[in-house]
């Protein structure tokens, strides 16, 4: 069925400790959108004007029109919007990370110099605050080169960070490919950083926010109140907050428009939770640069062989014999939809069971027939696998006493005898004496209820397998 490419496992259960500078808690991180004078605009080559995130709750674009009303509501932001921002977070001490849109920071350079000056990082937020969902692949690329090359022309060096927000499915395998960036932060997948392999390159994401965003004061079921910004803010840091007292520590991205929480009805949300914010002790108000630059030093990426990149002759002959003597199972394991999630020990063995589980009867029986005899004559001759091998001799099954070597042939005959299939355990859950009670009560089940029990302890057994060669 081929390789499903959405990555839906993540961390999982085994969320890293994120160790923020300091011992912090959580990490608040301020991200300022600089669109202004790079949205949709006749005058900006585009054809028609913009429609997205303004006053004007569902406007449509005009082709081949300039719309006035939308213009002036842009020019707000950088007229007035910014420096409300800017006294703001300056005042506070808070640094902050700007996504600026290249053509936008070119025509605003008082604004630049002002961003400068307050030690803010400038990420790049693209070349044009346009949709790229219709481009070609061609013609992404060729925005994203001259969005750099723009971008260090106007504040003197290159970006280290991007973001294009109205992104199509090529754009960040294009920007990652470049190697260029520290980090790239279109998606929203988690509240941590984390590794992308895009080729021979490991590219770090640093996940943004939709929800503890004001641009849902420009959405339907949005914001519509300062306070009701505010009151989404302080729940999100309460919420990570705790989180991290409980040693979880993680990421709050705030997402900011100036023409939208420029406002001072809104901007007076912002700041009560950046006063609510600053009371808590533990708190580090970073850039996104510096949570990179952390997270490359505490947690480099490491690579190792995933299943899903393996060819099948590979797949089959590192997982063939997870179910003894029965390589079909990783065969047609392999033909499944198969993704990221599935590259754990977790993951795969769910692929694997599915396979074992939809056979027939005479299919499974046939892995049942594969295990040997529990310290049977296999076993004394030493032509068990590898497995069976090791599983054995952790319960002491490679140790016993003549009399238990002789209690364990009669239940075997016996079993068999009754069931038509080996005796199967899973060793390492019990020690021996709890294998041989098991083994005396289930020779009094009905071969039906037998081979149910027996499948499942098939089903444990390459779990446990699978957890020795896998995250």
């Amino acid at each position: 069925m081929g390789t499903y490419p959405r990555d839906l496992e993540g961390y999982g259960q085994t969320v890293p400790n994120a160790a923020w500078p300091g011992g912090s808690k959580v990490a608040v991180q301020f991200v300022l959108n600089y669109e202004e004078g790079g949205e949709n605009n006749l005058l900006h080559g585009d054809e028609a004007s913009e429609a997205f995130l303004s006053e004007i709750v569902g406007a449509a674009a005009w082709p081949g029109q300039r719309h006035w009303n939308m213009e002036s509501i842009y020019e707000y932001g950088a007229r007035a919007g910014f420096w409300r921002l800017h006294r703001l977070f300056t005042e506070a001490g808070i640094p902050i990370t700007v996504y600026g849109v290249a053509t936008a920071l070119a025509r605003s350079p008082s604004q630049v110099k002002a961003m400068q000056e307050a030690n803010w990082e400038i990420a790049s937020h693209g070349l044009k605050w346009i949709e790229h969902k219709d481009m070609t692949e061609a013609e992404e690329l060729a925005q994203i080169v001259e969005a750099i090359r723009l971008h260090a022309e106007v504040t003197g060096e290159a970006p280290r960070g991007w973001y294009t927000g109205r992104c199509s499915m090529n754009t960040v395998g294009l920007v990652a490919a470049r190697g260029d960036f520290d980090y790239i932060s279109d998606s929203y997948a988690d509240d941590l950083p984390y590794w992308m392999e895009a080729g021979e390159r490991d590219q770090l994401i640093i996940p943004y926010t939709l929800d503890a965003n004001d641009m849902r004061f420009a959405t339907p079921q949005g914001f519509n109140t300062g306070e009701q910004f505010f009151q989404y803010l302080k729940d999100s840091f309460d919420g990570l907050y705790a989180e991290g007292a409980a040693g979880r520590p993680a990421m709050m991205s705030v997402g900011l428009h100036c023409r939208l929480t420029g406002r001072p009805g809104r901007s007076a949300g912002l700041k009560r939770f950046i006063e609510y914010a600053r009371s808590h002790s533990d708190v580090w108000f970073a850039r996104r640069i510096e949570i990179a630059e952390h997270w490359k030093t505490n947690f480099p990426h490491q690579r190792w062989e995933r299943p899903g990149a393996m060819s099948r002759e590979r797949f089959v002959e590192r997982f063939g014999g997870i179910f003894e003597n029965s390589p079909w199972i990783a065969e047609q394991a392999y033909e499944l939809e198969r993704g990221p999630a599935h590259d754990t020990a977790t993951g795969l063995h769910s692929a694997l069971t599915r396979i074992f589980r939809s056979a027939s009867e005479a299919e499974r029986l046939g892995v049942l027939n594969a295990h040997p005899d529990l310290a049977g004559k296999l076993a004394q001759a030493k032509r068990l696998t590898e497995n069976s091998t090791s599983e054995q001799a952790s319960a002491g099954l490679d140790a016993l006493t003549d009399a238990e070597r002789s209690s364990f042939e009669a239940l075997n005959a016996e079993y068999v005898a009754k069931h038509g299939f080996p005796f199967i355990i899973a060793v390492r859950d019990h020690d021996k004496a709890g294998i041989l009670a098991a083994f005396q009560r289930r020779i009094g089940n009905d071969r039906e209820a037998e081979m149910a029990e027996a499948c499942r302890q098939v089903e444990r057994i390459t779990e446990l397998r699978l957890k020795d060669l896998l995250p």
